[in-house]
């Protein structure tokens, strides 16, 4: 059996916990556990107790009332999650217990519940309401495109967008759309095209995948900044069957990332289509209209029988069918004029300057590539010589040459380093070492010599 301590080391009580606390905190300062929640309690302060178990064990938990705002679901007896903290001690009832700063729900089961309470907070909020939901431009002259650039999602809407209205100009925001940090890249490309204000409509959309793959746009910051933006947002995610909570805030929700192309363009065809029935209609109504008031004008002159007035009317009627050929030949010139126009629009536009401009940034990268690779070599050899002088330096400064030089270092007994005579008596015992092993020996006179070392 151990013996007693001495008297004065009994501890009181609140000393003892102390001590249990601060070892506690420092040996478990950062932890995941993992179990199920059981006895969550809320007190009015804000604060929420509970405990995590398994099946051997109980651990109390307690997460206070800033990081609880934090989460995205609501805590409830028998939801499985994952806790981060730190262990610490409650010292009014010598109980230890887990501060927990992030908690989340555990497994795929986890990501919808997750998803689900913050749909349901969201919705609270009145960010998926039709009536805040903004009208789309009938005819934009800039696209903005959230996307990767990697995707077949790009080329596609590219190719739908220029096909459907070439005039139209696009704008790339190239950002990831899975993955650690893809949430924010996406949502941080939302806010630049509104700080750009120069584009009519955005398209944030990515090809299909799994509830992982299309996880970042479930984001409540990617959600967020949709609900903030100032210009209509088409999101266009995945296939038809998938849906995200970016869907459900855009303005307008495409099936697929080309269907959200087609609906952010009109279609030139379809636009000089109903130009042309449009110029028909408005010359048939014309010509009824004159037709009208020709008969009109007849009836009266039969009726009153005005021979002079005929004749001058009959003059105005020429005068009248002279200026509607003339208006019609001109309405029809003009019409031909904007459809030739649109087609050298069309024709011009296109990606004839693609391959020119491909090849510039090429040479532009590859120069750049150079320049790098001159300048990394030039620094890494001065980084060389630097480090050979300071190498250099540091081997004229070591002891070792000294000792090379046949000079000798004295240790006392403890260790000491001995610079004069006069710290030795007679019969000391003193080690010497040599440049290459060491020596022990003993004192059999010392010479104190004076101060200038003779």
């Amino acid at each position: 059996m151990a013996l007693p301590p001495a008297f004065e080391a009994i501890l009181g009580v609140a000393e003892l916990t102390r001590r249990i606390k601060r070892r506690l905190e420092e040996d478990f300062s950062a932890v995941w556990v993992k179990g199920e929640l059981t006895n969550v309690r809320r007190p009015p302060s804000g604060h929420v107790y509970f405990d995590l178990k398994d099946s051997t064990a109980v651990l109390h938990c307690v997460i206070f009332k800033l990081e609880l705002s934090r989460l995205g679901f609501e805590l409830k007896d028998g939801l499985e999650v994952e806790t981060f903290g730190k262990i610490s001690l409650y010292e009014a009832r010598g109980q230890y217990q887990l501060i927990t700063e992030v908690m989340r729900p555990a497994g795929l089961g986890a990501l919808l519940l997750a998803l689900e309470e913050l749909k349901r907070r969201l919705q609270a909020e009145g960010l998926f309401d039709v009536d805040r939901k903004r009208p789309l431009p009938a005819y934009p002259t800039r696209v903005g495109l959230v996307t990767s650039r990697a995707g077949a999602a790009v080329s596609d809407m590219v190719k739908v967008l220029r096909g459907r209205w070439p005039g139209i100009a696009i704008v790339l925001a190239p950002v990831r759309v899975q993955g650690e940090g893809a949430a924010g890249e996406i949502a941080a490309a939302i806010q630049r095209f509104n700080r750009y204000a120069k584009v009519d409509v955005l398209i944030v959309g990515r090809g299909g995948g799994s509830l992982e793959d299309l996880w970042a746009f479930n984001e409540e910051g990617v959600v967020r900044a949709i609900a903030a933006s100032s210009i209509p947002v088409i999101s266009g995610i995945g296939h038809e069957v998938d849906s995200t909570l970016a869907d459900l805030v855009a303005d307008w929700r495409a099936a697929t990332p080309s269907n959200a192309a087609e609906r952010a363009v009109p279609d030139h065809h379809a636009v000089r289509h109903r130009v042309d029935v449009l110029t028909a209609r408005a010359a048939r109504a014309l010509q009824e209209g004159l037709g009208q008031r020709r008969a009109a004008v007849q009836r009266l002159i039969d009726q009153y029988g005005f021979r002079r007035t005929r004749d001058l009317l009959d003059r105005w009627k020429q005068d009248l069918d002279d200026r509607l050929e003339r208006l019609v030949t001109a309405m029809r010139a003009s019409l031909a004029g904007v459809r030739e126009r649109l087609r050298l629009a069309r024709a011009s536009y296109g990606f004839r300057q693609w391959p020119q401009l491909m090849a510039r940034r090429r040479d532009e990268a590859r120069g750049a590539h150079d320049r790098l690779r001159r300048a990394m070599a030039d620094g890494l050899a001065a980084r060389r010589r630097m480090l050979q002088a300071r190498m250099d330096h540091l081997r004229a400064l070591s002891p070792q040459l000294v000792l090379e030089r046949g000079y000798c270092l004295v240790r006392s007994a403890d260790g000491r380093l001995l610079r004069v005579a006069a710290e030795l008596s007679v019969d000391d015992r003193i080690s010497i070492e040599f440049a290459r092993g060491e020596a022990d020996a003993r004192v059999e006179a010392v010479r104190r010599g004076d101060e200038n070392g003779a």
